[in-house]
Protein backbone atom coordinates (compact mmCIF):
# COMPACT_ATOMS: atom_id res chain seq x y z
CA UNK A 1 0.00 0.00 0.00
CA UNK A 2 1.22 3.47 -0.87
CA UNK A 3 -0.37 5.75 1.73
CA UNK A 4 -2.34 8.79 0.65
CA UNK A 5 -1.75 12.05 2.51
CA UNK A 6 -4.62 11.18 4.85
CA UNK A 7 -3.22 7.68 5.42
CA UNK A 8 0.23 9.13 6.17
CA UNK A 9 -1.20 11.58 8.68
CA UNK A 10 -3.17 8.75 10.30
CA UNK A 11 0.07 6.76 10.63
CA UNK A 12 1.75 9.74 12.26
CA UNK A 13 -1.14 9.89 14.70
CA UNK A 14 -1.01 6.16 15.37
CA UNK A 15 2.73 6.28 16.11
CA UNK A 16 2.45 9.44 18.23
CA UNK A 17 4.37 11.88 16.05
CA UNK A 18 4.63 15.36 17.53
CA UNK A 19 3.16 18.31 15.68
CA UNK A 20 6.73 19.45 14.96
CA UNK A 21 7.52 16.18 13.17
CA UNK A 22 4.28 16.32 11.20
CA UNK A 23 4.85 19.94 10.11
CA UNK A 24 8.42 19.10 9.10
CA UNK A 25 7.30 16.09 7.08
CA UNK A 26 4.55 18.10 5.35
CA UNK A 27 7.09 20.77 4.36
CA UNK A 28 9.51 18.14 3.07
CA UNK A 29 6.65 16.65 1.04
CA UNK A 30 5.87 20.07 -0.45
CA UNK A 31 9.53 20.53 -1.44
CA UNK A 32 9.71 16.98 -2.81
CA UNK A 33 6.65 17.53 -4.98
CA UNK A 34 8.15 20.74 -6.42
CA UNK A 35 11.17 18.64 -7.39
CA UNK A 36 8.94 15.88 -8.80
CA UNK A 37 7.14 18.44 -10.97
CA UNK A 38 10.49 19.72 -12.24
CA UNK A 39 11.74 16.24 -13.09
CA UNK A 40 8.50 15.30 -14.81
CA UNK A 41 8.68 18.45 -16.95
CA UNK A 42 12.11 17.17 -18.05
CA UNK A 43 10.54 13.85 -19.03
CA UNK A 44 11.94 11.91 -16.07
CA UNK A 45 9.87 9.10 -14.60
CA UNK A 46 9.15 9.62 -10.94
CA UNK A 47 6.76 7.67 -8.74
CA UNK A 48 4.79 10.68 -7.47
CA UNK A 49 2.70 8.72 -5.00
CA UNK A 50 5.70 6.93 -3.47
CA UNK A 51 7.74 10.13 -3.20
CA UNK A 52 4.89 12.04 -1.57
CA UNK A 53 4.11 9.22 0.87
CA UNK A 54 7.78 8.73 1.79
CA UNK A 55 8.34 12.46 2.24
CA UNK A 56 5.27 12.65 4.47
CA UNK A 57 6.53 9.70 6.52
CA UNK A 58 10.31 10.03 6.35
CA UNK A 59 10.72 10.98 10.03
CA UNK A 60 8.06 8.73 11.58
CA UNK A 61 10.90 6.73 13.12
CA UNK A 62 11.73 9.76 15.27
CA UNK A 63 8.80 8.74 17.46
CA UNK A 64 11.04 5.87 18.59
CA UNK A 65 14.63 7.15 18.28
CA UNK A 66 16.35 10.50 17.68
CA UNK A 67 19.52 9.15 16.06
CA UNK A 68 20.57 8.01 12.59
CA UNK A 69 18.58 4.89 13.43
CA UNK A 70 15.32 6.78 12.79
CA UNK A 71 15.38 6.01 9.05
CA UNK A 72 15.72 2.28 9.58
CA UNK A 73 13.28 2.24 12.49
CA UNK A 74 10.73 4.22 10.48
CA UNK A 75 11.05 1.87 7.51
CA UNK A 76 10.48 -1.13 9.81
CA UNK A 77 7.42 0.52 11.36
CA UNK A 78 5.97 1.24 7.92
CA UNK A 79 6.64 -2.27 6.64
CA UNK A 80 4.83 -3.55 9.74
CA UNK A 81 1.81 -1.52 8.65
CA UNK A 82 1.84 -3.00 5.15
CA UNK A 83 3.29 0.10 3.49
CA UNK A 84 4.80 -0.55 0.07
CA UNK A 85 8.46 -1.54 0.20
CA UNK A 86 9.40 1.28 -2.19
CA UNK A 87 8.13 3.87 0.30
CA UNK A 88 9.81 2.12 3.24
CA UNK A 89 13.10 1.96 1.34
CA UNK A 90 13.01 5.70 0.62
CA UNK A 91 12.45 6.32 4.35
CA UNK A 92 15.33 4.02 5.23
CA UNK A 93 17.75 5.81 2.89
CA UNK A 94 16.93 9.48 3.60
CA UNK A 95 19.24 9.92 6.62
CA UNK A 96 22.09 12.34 6.06
CA UNK A 97 23.11 12.16 2.45
CA UNK A 98 22.88 8.40 2.87
CA UNK A 99 25.11 6.13 4.88
CA UNK A 100 27.60 3.82 3.20
CA UNK A 101 27.93 0.32 4.63
CA UNK A 102 31.18 1.15 6.50
CA UNK A 103 29.53 4.19 8.14
CA UNK A 104 26.45 2.16 9.00
CA UNK A 105 28.64 -0.46 10.65
CA UNK A 106 30.48 2.20 12.69
CA UNK A 107 27.12 3.60 13.83
CA UNK A 108 25.89 0.16 14.90
CA UNK A 109 23.28 -0.15 12.16
CA UNK A 110 22.64 -3.55 10.60
CA UNK A 111 24.97 -4.40 7.73
CA UNK A 112 23.80 -2.71 4.56
CA UNK A 113 23.90 0.22 2.24
CA UNK A 114 21.75 3.20 3.25
CA UNK A 115 22.68 5.54 0.39
CA UNK A 116 19.80 6.82 -1.78
CA UNK A 117 20.20 5.05 -5.13
CA UNK A 118 17.02 5.81 -7.11
CA UNK A 119 15.79 9.18 -8.27
CA UNK A 120 12.79 8.86 -5.93
CA UNK A 121 15.14 8.22 -2.99
CA UNK A 122 17.42 11.12 -3.93
CA UNK A 123 14.48 13.53 -4.22
CA UNK A 124 13.23 12.83 -0.69
CA UNK A 125 16.73 12.85 0.78
CA UNK A 126 17.54 16.20 -0.84
CA UNK A 127 14.16 17.73 0.01
CA UNK A 128 14.81 16.89 3.66
CA UNK A 129 18.14 18.73 3.50
CA UNK A 130 16.38 21.93 2.38
CA UNK A 131 14.00 21.95 5.35
CA UNK A 132 14.79 22.95 8.92
CA UNK A 133 11.81 22.32 11.17
CA UNK A 134 9.07 23.54 8.81
CA UNK A 135 11.04 26.25 6.99
CA UNK A 136 12.78 25.95 3.63
CA UNK A 137 16.36 27.16 3.83
CA UNK A 138 19.37 27.48 1.53
CA UNK A 139 21.34 24.30 0.94
CA UNK A 140 24.55 26.04 2.03
CA UNK A 141 23.24 26.13 5.61
CA UNK A 142 23.00 22.34 5.60
CA UNK A 143 26.48 22.06 4.10
CA UNK A 144 27.90 24.20 6.93
CA UNK A 145 25.99 22.15 9.53
CA UNK A 146 27.41 18.94 8.02
CA UNK A 147 30.95 20.31 8.13
CA UNK A 148 30.57 21.36 11.79
CA UNK A 149 29.35 17.90 12.74
CA UNK A 150 32.09 16.13 10.76
CA UNK A 151 29.64 14.47 8.37
CA UNK A 152 30.41 13.51 4.77
CA UNK A 153 30.10 16.91 3.07
CA UNK A 154 31.34 15.51 -0.25
CA UNK A 155 28.46 13.02 -0.37
CA UNK A 156 25.98 15.78 0.46
CA UNK A 157 27.30 18.04 -2.29
CA UNK A 158 27.38 15.09 -4.70
CA UNK A 159 23.69 14.43 -3.95
CA UNK A 160 22.78 17.94 -5.10
CA UNK A 161 25.13 17.74 -8.11
CA UNK A 162 23.64 14.45 -9.27
CA UNK A 163 20.12 15.86 -9.02
CA UNK A 164 21.24 18.98 -10.93
CA UNK A 165 22.65 16.80 -13.71
CA UNK A 166 19.46 14.75 -13.90
CA UNK A 167 17.25 17.84 -13.77
CA UNK A 168 19.35 19.97 -16.11
CA UNK A 169 19.24 22.85 -13.62
CA UNK A 170 19.82 23.65 -9.96
CA UNK A 171 17.25 21.76 -7.85
CA UNK A 172 17.68 24.20 -4.96
CA UNK A 173 16.95 27.19 -7.20
CA UNK A 174 13.84 25.42 -8.54
CA UNK A 175 12.51 24.95 -5.00
CA UNK A 176 13.41 28.41 -3.70
CA UNK A 177 11.88 30.12 -6.75
CA UNK A 178 8.67 28.11 -6.45
CA UNK A 179 8.42 28.81 -2.70
CA UNK A 180 8.84 32.55 -3.41
CA UNK A 181 5.99 32.42 -5.95
CA UNK A 182 3.54 30.96 -3.45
Amino acid sequence: MIPSEGDALALHSKFGSSEIIVRHCRTVARVAMILVDGFERRGKRVDRAAVEAAALLHDVGRTRVQTVWHGLRGSEMLRGEGVDDKVAEIVKRHVGAGLASDEARRLGLPEGDYVPRTLDQRIVCFADKLVDSDAVRPFEIEVRRYALKGHDVARLVALKQRLAEELGSDPERLVLDKIKES
